[in-house]
């Protein structure tokens, strides 16, 4: 086992790993930016080392920084946690040729699921289904027009690595084509250092729905149920839930055992995500990876009792699945709200001072945060403040417990997401279960009762 881990974020999930890290008897270390200075996993680490100014590219994306600390500290582990360096195989590499364990998969492998074509030839030799488009990169005009022609309309243009929503056009006549291409190449090249993109056919009114995954040293892969995150907005999440409200047990099982057959093809290690598109007529559509803990794992972990960062932190350090999760059992429902500092309408950020904190409590609740009472949001990272958890014995009794602990989350000097959770909440259409990715943005433009 290990003796310590370097956490390579800051923020909720820093402290997610030292939690887990603490009950194993494992000693942690903090990295953190100037900007972190009094943050909570600064306090709470056992050590930490600062490595570098506010940026994230100057600090927490700072490879050599990050295995300077790691090396100073004596640690035999790395968890990057979600974002960041998380799915960057050349850390992953780094880590490897620097003898120290990288908790998540081999470089091999983010490298394989981060190219996102190639993820998805992959997966479809593996037996998933996937959306027809390109057969790889679309290099150039005439190949974006001749794809376009075999694909038709409307369609979507992806960047070929990366993901949260960046690099991402949709395109719905061959007007439009040539434009999107060069703004999704553009924005990608800006995001992942990488211009390539493909074409997919677009899925009308889809629903996104994720299984997460766990997989050992020794070839054994298992899931732990499906999510649901088609509240999004600009292809972000902001609410998930768990069971889906369209899936049945025979789809769940079937698609279950699709992806635990392709992800022991390929061998996979520790944690992950497979995210699906699901049509309105139930067909699933492969779509991508995730080769880390997703930020709504604790959905899964309310609903199985399984603790996905303590199995990560096992799994990396070889023991095997049968001795990590002995058995997985569903029960009832869990929601998750992300708490972002933006205002609710335009989704600005709102980054500042925090005056006031207080988090809700009862039954079935829990808040994974790092701010307080005092606490400053800066305006460098990501916007995302707590993620507030809900569990029920169904899904009424969970979104009844989400509405309390909305209304009982206060959160003063910055603007949050709040507001807008609780309209989400209040919706007819969302309460009945009908709803697909575009859900938020008709919401958005109705009128605000």
């Amino acid at each position: 086992m290990f003796q310590k881990i370097l956490i390579a974020n800051r923020g909720e999930i820093a402290l997610r790993i030292i939690h887990a890290a603490k009950e194993l008897g494992i000693r942690t270390v903090a990295v953190y930016s100037e900007a972190d200075r009094n943050s909570l996993h600064v306090r709470f680490a056992d050590e930490a080392v600062c490595i570098g100014p506010p940026r994230s590219a100057d600090s927490y994306l700072n490879i050599p920084a990050v295995i300077s600390a790691a090396e100073i500290t004596n640690v035999d582990a790395i968890h990057p946690g979600y974002g960041f360096l998380s799915e960057n195989a050349n850390f992953a590499e780094v880590c490897e040729a620097s003898r120290i364990t990288f908790i998540g998969p081999s470089s091999e492998t983010i490298r394989l699921m981060g190219e996102k074509d190639r993820a998805r030839r992959e997966m479809a030799a593996a037996g998933l289904p996937i959306i027809p488009g390109s057969k790889g990169v679309v290099e150039d005009e005439a190949s974006a027009e001749r794809v376009a022609a075999e694909v038709g309309y409307p369609l979507m243009i992806k960047a070929a690595e990366g993901g949260g929503g960046r690099g991402m056009r949709r395109v719905n006549g061959p007007g439009e084509l040539l434009a999107a291409f060069h703004m999704a190449r553009t924005e990608a090249e800006q995001a992942f250092g990488c211009p390539d993109v493909y074409i997919e056919r677009l899925i009308e009114k889809p629903r996104h729905i994720e299984f997460q995954v766990l997989g050992d040293k020794t070839g054994h892969v298992i899931h732990l149920g499906e999510r649901e995150c088609s509240i999004q907005r600009r292809h972000q999440k902001l609410l998930e839930e768990s069971p889906s409200p369209v899936l049945d047990g025979e789809t769940r099982d079937r698609i279950g055992a699709q992806v635990v057959e392709a992800l022991r093809r390929i061998g996979y290690t520790g944690a992950g995500t497979v995210e699906f598109l699901r049509d309105a007529a139930g067909k699933f559509y492969f779509i991508e990876m995730n080769t880390r803990i997703q930020v709504e794992h604790p959905v899964t972990e309310m609903r199985t009792g399984v603790d996905l960062v303590k199995a990560q932190i096992l799994l990396a350090a070889g023991l095997p699945l049968s001795r990590v999760v002995e058995t997985v059992e569903f029960r009832g429902h869990s929601l998750e709200c992300r708490i972002n500092a933006e205002d609710p309408e335009t989704f600005r950020p709102s980054p500042g001072h925090v005056t006031a904190f207080h988090v809700p409590g009862g039954p079935g609740v829990r808040v994974d945060t790092a701010a307080y009472a005092g606490s400053t949001i800066p305006p460098y990272y990501d916007s995302l403040m707590a993620k507030l958890v809900v569990h029920g014995r169904d899904r009424e009794e969970a979104l009844a417990r989400m509405r309390r602990a909305l209304d009982l989350f206060i959160i003063e000097g910055v603007r949050t997401t709040i507001p807008l959770h609780r309209r989400v909440l209040a919706d007819s259409e969302f309460i009945a279960g009908r709803f697909d990715t575009g859900f938020l943005d008709r919401l958005l433009k109705a009128p605000n009762e």
